[in-house]
């Protein structure tokens, strides 16, 4: 998992414009996270879903006010690998995903976090922090 300004996937490979960063703000920007998966050859034609939670320093969900009331700052999908030709039968295999978030007015001089889960299971490696500058340093 890597932050960046931007990312996208062609071709099977992710392409990732201003990565690896950890610092942000104080104004709200775009940002993306690119993501590769190793899918397990033994799992690699069953459906799986994937969810990521933004949370603050204590570990609570981030959320905006929205006329509707509070939004959770999540994304979600579903993915499905297949085992590709050409490679030895028990291999992983690679998942590229970019994802792109709009500006996030998020408070300042704050710390964040990414938290990845996949079929309901996580990884102490499966997070992505972040820094949000004070309002008086830009």
């Amino acid at each position: 998992m890597l932050l960046c300004d931007a990312a996208q996937v062609a071709d099977g490979k992710l392409y990732v414009l201003g990565g690896g960063w950890s610092i942000t703000g104080p104004d709200a920007t775009p940002s993306a996270i690119a993501i590769k998966v190793e899918v397990d050859w033994h799992e690699a034609t069953q459906p799986h879903h994937w969810e990521l939670f933004l949370v603050d320093a204590d570990g609570q969900p981030v959320g905006l006010e929205t006329p509707e009331g509070t939004q959770l700052i999540e994304v979600r999908g579903d993915f499905e690998v297949g085992q590709p030709e050409g490679i030895p039968a028990g291999s992983p295999v690679d998942l590229p995903l970019a994802i792109n978030i709009g500006p996030v007015p998020l408070a300042p001089g704050g710390r964040y976090t990414w938290r990845l889960s996949i079929d309901g299971e996580t990884d102490a490696s499966w997070v992505l922090s972040f820094t949000t500058r004070p309002a008086d340093i830009a």
